[in-house]
């Protein structure tokens, strides 16, 4: 089908003005057709067969030293994905209010969560704001607690008008208590990157992806803290922000692989998903980027092992790097040297898990090297399953040989048993805790773009009303998006990922003041 059958002229200008191409939307098109290859799994990822390292500790106190040592002249730099409301905490106290009407015959069986919820209220470290919240409009929160009228008590807390939890980004809502103090995850991160990300010029620099309708109360938020941590932690802060690009959108299609309008005629598009966050990550200078999720912060009495780890992970990188850039270095100034090649082989092969194809060619194995090791290098956290095996750490199919990549289940054809098999398998699951490296050994920034697999994106399905919606993500930021890059896998302490997925996970005890 030709462009101009395909595409109104008003469509042609829609599609430029988002910064996208018509070809590239064909192309989203094309994959809704085609649908996203699955990944082959070879095997898990296991610290039986090598392929998650388990560090004792000799290796942690070695680690740590390397990160004492080399990050001494490093710019260091926090990423977080914080993007997207908290609606999805608060799934079922939406639900509840919007169907409870004073009435249930067993309210412990029908709204489970929901009374967790309620019986612990006093426990949030939001609770005095609901009860100033609620004051305001002289309505006293006891009262309509002790008669049973819930659903205002969790609309003053969720209503945009009121204290709009439902609304504002995870990033700003009251997680930790600390006395008469609470802390929101942003808060959090700040103290957190203080601890380990912080340069030798003095500052803690960390950067945020927001939703443009998020950014003003980040820049408000930010204001209001900033002077007080700095002087809290005796350091200078430094918070940029950016926003997903609108060009990393992708087209929403029909049932039949069609593209979606409005009411008023024009084409639909959808975010592109946390893959699309690779265009932010891109633009971020830094020697060391630590990445983590916005929701995944503990008080200050239980950040010691997400503290350790960090540096352990980041100290094994610039180790790793460093001896990277030197065979890189060497091999450059000593194109022919037959023992250095086979040294730098050894070395790709045992420390980075690199598949060095044979070859008898001494400029073949020159340039395989070369290209093989000229890469951004990421070092990932591992934490034990607890539960079903979901998605993790995979040795999976490239080319000829093998590749570490972190793979979801959605990728994974769970129809066939062979795969299925080698999912199960699996011992650890990635807790978006990672280490990057994006600098090359001349100190420039590699184009991460270069070094991801485009036929790794997702594609989901939605019902809206009659109407069957077919969204596409991206490669995923840590999955198909960093596909070409040199991947460590490191078991870390389960206690180091403490994720806040519902609302009632503030509940549990290591979010709770002690």
């Amino acid at each position: 089908m030709k462009k101009k059958e395909l595409f109104s002229h008003d469509d042609l200008e829609q599609i430029a003005a988002h910064g996208l191409t018509a070809d590239a939307v064909e192309q989203q098109i094309e994959n809704f057709r085609k649908g996203f290859p699955k990944m082959t799994l070879i095997d898990a990822a296991t610290i039986a067969n090598g392929g998650i390292r388990s560090l004792d500790d000799a290796a942690v106190s070695q680690a740590l030293e390397h990160y004492a040592t080399l990050a001494k002249d490093k710019r260091l730099l926090k990423f977080v994905p914080a993007s997207g409301a908290a609606s999805r905490m608060f799934k079922e106290l939406f639900a509840f209010s919007a169907t409870y009407y004073g009435v249930a015959g067993n309210f412990a069986k029908e709204y489970p969560e929901v009374q967790t919820f309620l019986e612990n209220l006093r426990s949030f470290a939001f609770y005095n704001d609901l009860r100033t919240e609620m004051a305001r409009a002289s309505l006293d929160i006891d009262e309509y607690m002790q008669r049973g009228d819930y659903s205002t008590v969790i609309n003053f807390l969720l209503k945009e008008q009121y204290l709009g939890y439902g609304s504002k980004p995870k990033a700003l809502l009251k997680f930790h208590r600390y006395g008469s103090l609470q802390r929101t995850p942003l808060e959090e991160h700040i103290v957190e990157g203080a601890s380990y990300a912080l340069s030798n010029d003095g500052k803690v620099r960390l950067h945020f992806t927001v939703s443009p309708e998020h950014r003003t109360l980040f820049k408000k938020k930010i204001s209001e803290i900033k002077r007080y941590y700095e002087d809290a932690l005796g350091v200078k802060i430094e918070i940029t922000l950016s926003e997903q690009k609108h060009y990393t959108d992708t087209i929403a299609v029909d049932e039949y692989n069609e593209p979606l309008r409005d009411d008023e005629g024009h084409l639909v598009f959808r975010p592109g998903g946390h893959g699309a966050l690779l265009e932010n990550l891109n633009e971020c200078n830094a020697d060391v980027i630590f990445m983590k999720n916005i929701d995944n912060v503990v008080p200050d009495w239980d950040k010691h092992s997400t503290i350790v780890y960090k540096k352990v992970l980041a100290g094994l990188l610039l180790d790793l790097q460093r001896h990277t850039f030197d065979y890189i270095r060497r091999i450059k100034q000593s194109p022919t040297d037959v023992h250095l090649l086979a040294e730098a082989e050894q070395f790709a092969s045992q420390q980075l898990g690199i598949h060095i194809e044979p070859t008898s060619s001494t400029k073949q194995r020159r340039e395989q090297l070369l290209k093989k090791l000229n890469r951004p290098i990421r070092v990932c956290g591992m934490v034990r399953n607890q539960g079903e095996p979901g998605g993790g750490p995979f040795f999976v199919k490239e080319g000829n040989g093998t590749s570490l990549q972190i793979v979801e289940s959605a990728q994974i054809n769970r129809k066939d048993a062979a795969q299925e098999a080698i999912l199960q398998k699996s011992t650890h699951f990635n807790p978006v805790d990672l280490v990057c490296g994006t600098k090359d050994y001349r100190g420039r920034r590699f184009d991460l773009r270069a070094f991801r697999d485009p036929a790794t994106g997702f594609i989901s399905k939605k019902s809206k009303g009659a109407v069957t919606v077919k969204s596409q993500e991206l490669p995923g930021l840590w999955n198909g998006a960093m596909a070409h890059w040199i991947t460590i896998f490191v078991e870390v302490p389960l206690a180091t990922f403490n994720p806040v997925k519902t609302v009632n996970d503030l509940l549990r005890k290591e979010h709770m003041e002690r």
